[in-house]
């Protein structure tokens, strides 16, 4: 087995970190650069974007015909990694969630006219995207087969009610993927459409306040109330909701997986220096064995997170659904993600405590990776199907 990059993949990597290093940690250094919700501001997010294009390093997981640089899932999480060295890192390369997520299904399974139409506008980073599909308890979330808000036929058009929440990006998203229950079928009973933030019968009921800093357009509650559809804007055909939410979903946890990890680094760094400089009992922290022992076994999990990352990305380039490898990721990297900022802060102290870094950003951001796109629970649930119906395959060098 080799682990080595080849040279193209290693060259995406090292000029992605180099711009981090160059560009954005200096921008984020500077608080007047952060906005209201505590994310890159406006103007300096899009002279970092502005940059990157030039630099080619704009949109690196889509098929070059998309717009993009054609990285296969490999690639992408060597550099994903890399741009999360910044917690502001991901959405000047136009690689941040929901984006991400909404041009990858928009460009496998979009029509031409839909391409043009909805996906052309996110690669080129005129508009924003949201994916609208988690409703409101007792409905749908993890389990999207609970969904209620529905979309009826009438003529030509499709005309949708119900309620979703916690849709991420939604306030400034232009472009929007929403999932409404079409007929009762189990298996085909939900359908994707696309819509326009400009279009009447929809509105955002509220920004929902949380306990971490927020994406660009926050985490919003939507009414649907008439909101009309024609037929061009289904994605896929009728009845294909849920294969859309599979092809999206995998992916997209594990994008997550990729930029988390980088996260979980940024933690130790700013935790390493510190020890080595900081002094207690008339010896530098790191020559303390307790020390040693948070670090190390901090560090040991993070590399466990890239390779199970990196088996799972192998794994979809080789054209599996690697449904059980990004379950994998997605656990330790969310488990280590919280560890590594709470590792990092209790190294550092009240400094860590403190604005003075970015550990307690990190730190109040990672508790929500045990949640979205399914909780810590419920992939381990799937684990387990897996086991039980596999047994020793369950491990298997496929």
């Amino acid at each position: 087995m080799d682990f080595t990059l080849p040279a193209e993949l290693e060259d995406y990597r090292r000029r992605v970190r180099a711009f981090v290093e160059d560009e954005i940690l200096p921008v984020e250094a500077d608080r007047a650069n952060w906005d209201e919700h505590e994310n890159i501001a406006e103007a300096p997010l899009e002279a970092l974007r502005a940059k990157a294009k030039a630099a080619g390093l704009w949109t690196l997981q889509l098929p070059k015909e998309a717009g993009g640089q054609g990285l296969p899932m490999v690639g992408v999480a060597a550099c994903y990694e890399e741009m999360n060295r910044s917690i502001f890192g991901p959405v000047c390369f136009n690689a941040a969630a929901p984006d991400d997520g909404n041009m990858r299904l928009l460009s496998m399974v979009g029509t031409p006219a839909q391409k043009d139409r909805w996906l052309v506008p996110i690669v080129e980073g005129r508009v924003r995207s949201a994916f609208a599909m988690t409703e409101p308890h007792p409905r749908g979330v993890s389990d999207p087969s609970m969904m209620k808000t529905r979309a009826e036929r009438r003529g030509d058009r499709w005309v949708i009610t119900g309620r979703k929440w916690f849709i991420t990006g939604a306030r400034v998203a232009q472009h929007f993927i929403l999932m409404a229950r079409t007929s009762e079928d189990p298996r085909k009973g939900l359908t994707a459409f696309l819509f326009d933030r400009d279009q009447p019968g929809w509105r955002i009921e509220r920004r929902i306040p949380i306990m971490g800093p927020e994406e660009h357009g926050g985490h919003c509650e939507l009414v649907f109330d008439g909101l009309e559809i024609a037929d061009e804007n289904v994605l896929m055909t009728v009845g294909d909701g849920l294969k859309a939410t599979q092809i999206r979903l995998g992916p997209a946890r594990l994008t997550h997986c990729m930029r988390w990890t980088g996260l979980a680094k940024r933690c130790l760094e700013i935790a390493g220096a510190y020890v080595k400089e900081r002094e207690s009992f008339g010896t530098p922290l790191a020559e303390h064995e307790g020390v040693q022992w948070m670090l190390g076994e901090a560090a040991m999990q993070i590399e466990i997170g890239r390779l199970l990352t990196m088996k799972a990305a192998h794994a979809l380039d080789n054209g599996s659904f690697a449904r059980k490898e990004v379950s994998m990721a997605k656990v330790q990297v969310a488990d280590t993600l919280f560890k590594a900022a709470d590792t990092a802060i209790q190294l550092c102290g009240a400094r860590g405590y403190s604005k003075d870094t970015v550990l307690e950003w990190i730190y109040r951001y990672a508790r929500q990776a045990k949640l979205v796109d399914g909780a810590s629970e419920v992939h381990k649930m799937v684990l387990s199907r897996s086991y039980l119906a596999e047994g020793d395959d369950f491990w298997g060098w496929r």
